[in-house]
């Protein structure tokens, strides 16, 4: 049996396993970057300095289809192959005696990965001009791939996109909901009313945004990550969700006010949709209904995690702050929807 010192990494297994798939010079150290409910995050470095990234599901009872590894690893070695920026995929283990589950191993990628405004306080605005236009290229670049031409023609549904994502998420809300939410119903009524045609599929990464890329150390985006969401469909949602982080002034109800794209330098919504129009050449005419789409799908996961933290803590007297800023924050998030369905 081998050593077990990080939950779900059996660190004599996963070393031998490596060592099968690439060079591996001594012994391998591990360091877990992300754990919990998400997808387990490992750096792995050996006596050479050389770095690999594993991923796993978290440990204890999880849903299968929300923790692919294969699905996950798949994207990335077919995006290999084409110019968006995706870490080198090393290999796949299906084998859970291995260290308990499904894993795979991709390149390390340096770089900096960019959450809230403190971190980019650390760039100059010139540097943020080139990080914002590069996360635009990379995203249209991601867009204009053929999903047949890398061997993802059959990664998921590819018509009705919007129409079965405001279904899956009235449904989500209507079912796990312990309260009533008119505007939200309103909203999802407006926007079933006013799906724009979808004119063809592509890959849709399903949560772009900043700080779901490694920025290289050139400000140049050098790894999209997180592709988790990936699937096909209206590859318009993408951008209507990268605009919706990408933050207001007046942001502050629907607490974005500290997105990294804020500070100076970052170029302007405006801007984003102009540069993604010229490298895409698609029609932008309903971008407001994508970004006020992200909006309300926003405010139907944050009911959710309202509802789960309700349920969590029961009999808790100090959660009146917490709760109200829940209620804020999805009341601001609908407002901002309804807002954007406006501008059409």
């Amino acid at each position: 049996m081998g050593k077990e010192i990080h939950a779900g990494i059996n660190e004599v297994n996963v070393s031998n396993w490596l060592a099968d798939q690439t060079d591996v010079v001594g012994e391998l150290t591990f360091q877990i970057v992300t754990h919990g409910r998400s997808n387990l995050t490992y750096i792995l470095e050996d006596e050479n300095n050389t770095k690999w990234i594993l991923r796993r599901p978290p440990t204890g009872h999880v849903l299968a289809s929300a923790h692919d590894m294969n699905r996950e690893y798949k994207i990335i070695s077919a995006l290999g192959k084409s110019n968006v920026p995706v870490p080198g995929a090393i290999g796949m283990c299906e084998d859970e005696g291995v260290t308990g589950a499904s894993f795979f191993v991709m390149d390390f990628v340096n770089g900096n990965i960019i959450k809230d405004l403190t971190d980019a306080q650390q760039f100059s605005p010139e540097e943020r001009k080139i990080q914002s236009e590069s996360l635009v290229e990379a995203l249209a670049t991601l867009h204009k791939v053929d999903p047949e031409e890398v061997g993802l023609g059959d990664l998921g549904k590819r018509e009705d996109y919007i129409a079965r994502q405001l279904r899956r998420w009235k449904r989500q809300v209507d079912e796990g909901s312990d309260r009533s939410l008119p505007l939200f119903n309103e909203l999802h009524k407006n926007l079933e009313g006013r799906i724009p045609p979808q004119i063809g599929y592509g890959i849709a990464h399903g949560d772009y945004r900043l700080d779901n890329c490694m920025i290289g150390l050139d400000n140049q985006v050098a790894a999209v990550l997180d592709w988790e969401l990936c699937t096909l469909g209206d590859v318009l949602a993408d951008l209507g969700g990268m605009l919706m982080w990408w933050g207001e002034k007046d942001s502050s109800k629907t607490l974005m006010s500290d997105a990294p794209t804020l500070a100076e330098g970052y170029i302007s919504p405006g801007e984003v949709a102009n540069m993604y129009e010229r490298f895409s050449g698609r029609d932008l005419s309903d971008l407001p209904y994508y970004i006020a789409f992200q909006f309300w799908r926003l405010a139907a996961i944050t009911e959710g995690v309202r509802v789960r933290f309700t349920a969590g803590a029961m009999g808790d007297k100090d959660i009146g702050d917490e709760m109200a800023g829940f209620e804020i924050r999805i009341d601001g998030l609908l407002e901002a929807s309804l807002a954007k369905l406006h501008e059409m």
